[in-house]
């Protein structure tokens, strides 16, 4: 049977062998690196254009949906305000909830 020390200095000497015989290019570090550059640049591009269609489709969307109301009704909101702000209004439709109405 074989001894574990044999292969493994078997198996070095064959990997040193190998190695030897390998010789990288010259400049394979600047291309690699200028490769990995230019993918992280790219990626970092794209995530902003997505950022930025994200960000404009929700400020679209949203002055859509603030167009869509009825300008001829006031402003309503619904919370605690103190009441120098306007006028408490209790809709009992609404089930009791308190509203708070701001005059134009």
């Amino acid at each position: 049977m074989n001894n574990p020390a044999d292969t493994e200095d078997q198996l070095r000497d064959a990997f040193e062998a190998f190695a030897a015989g390998v010789h990288p290019a010259p400049d394979a570090y600047r291309r690699a690196r200028s490769a990995w550059r230019r993918s992280e640049r790219r990626r970092r591009l794209i995530l902003a254009v997505v950022i930025a269609v994200v960000f404009s489709l929700s400020v679209l969307i949203g002055l859509w949906v603030l167009n869509r109301a009825a300008s001829t009704s006031p402003v309503l909101f619904t919370g605690w305000l103190a009441p120098h702000h306007g006028e408490v209004i209790t809709n009992p439709a609404s089930s009791g909830q308190t509203w708070l109405m701001i005059s134009p």
